[in-house]
């Protein structure tokens, strides 16, 4: 699964790295006050990379995906992953599957590893061993809250995303049996697609990223406490030493 991860390029820069329109001034703006998120977690806002008509665009979406015909929102706080096997069969992940993927830009994801002799497990951190964001592969979708209207009247929408996930490569199976699926540079344009709802198509794209794709190191439990957010979270970290 994918539970926690790390964002900390500026968004304006990951627009031009993924061909997207550049985001909101206020988007920008708020970035460079937060200084980056490294340790993201399940119902915050995300960035999220998708097609708008012809436009290719960069926003914040609620991770967690809440289906348009959802009646409360907290359903998303279930929906933060999707399986790669299961996209056709679950209800809440075959319309996104078919017209509304996305990508999820990460700098790197965090994963818990048994340890012989410990109680608690040790928190690694991955990321691309070439130093590039990540692409995971996502599906998003509009709720439309109809007991809230906006100033024109119209239900309040909110955007939500899921990362879908895949059998571990052999680098992250030494640690745990999930991780998200990666989109390389090339699977983009297809991927984003939203005129191709040929699902088969897109079955040769949710598997495992190439092992050595993925480098790993053990990172503090300071991470383990959703409150922690500072760059040193993802320093490298003796367990043993401390």
């Amino acid at each position: 699964m994918c539970g926690r991860f790390t964002s900390s390029t500026p968004p304006d820069q990951l627009a031009r790295y993924f061909g997207a329109q550049t985001p909101a001034e206020e988007l920008i703006q708020a970035a460079k006050e937060q200084g980056g998120n490294f340790n993201v977690a399940p119902t915050q806002g995300v960035y999220t990379i998708y097609e708008d008509g012809d436009v290719r665009r960069l926003d914040t979406f609620h991770w967690g995906l809440v289906p348009f015909w959802a009646k409360d929102p907290k359903i998303g706080s279930r929906m933060i992953n999707a399986r790669a096997e299961t996209l056709t069969e679950k209800n809440s992940f075959k319309r996104p599957f078919a017209r509304t993927r996305c990508i999820v830009p990460a700098d790197g994801f965090y994963e818990w590893k048994k340890v012989e002799g410990q109680k608690k497990k040790q928190p690694m951190y991955m990321s691309r061993a070439d130093g590039e964001p990540l692409a995971f592969a996502g599906l998003w979708e509009v709720w439309k809250d109809r007991n809230h209207a906006d100033s024109w009247g119209e239900p309040l929408e909110l955007y939500s995303c899921t990362i879908i996930t895949c059998d571990s490569n052999e680098t992250v199976a030494e640690v745990h049996d999930r991780m998200p699926v990666v989109l390389e540079p090339d699977a983009w344009d297809v991927w984003l697609d939203r005129s191709n709802q040929d699902i088969e198509s897109f079955q040769g794209l949710l598997v495992p990223a190439l092992p050595q794709l993925i480098k790993i190191h053990p990172v503090s439990t300071d991470v383990n406490k959703v409150g922690n957010n500072s760059r040193e979270l993802i320093n490298e970290f003796d367990p043993v030493t401390g």
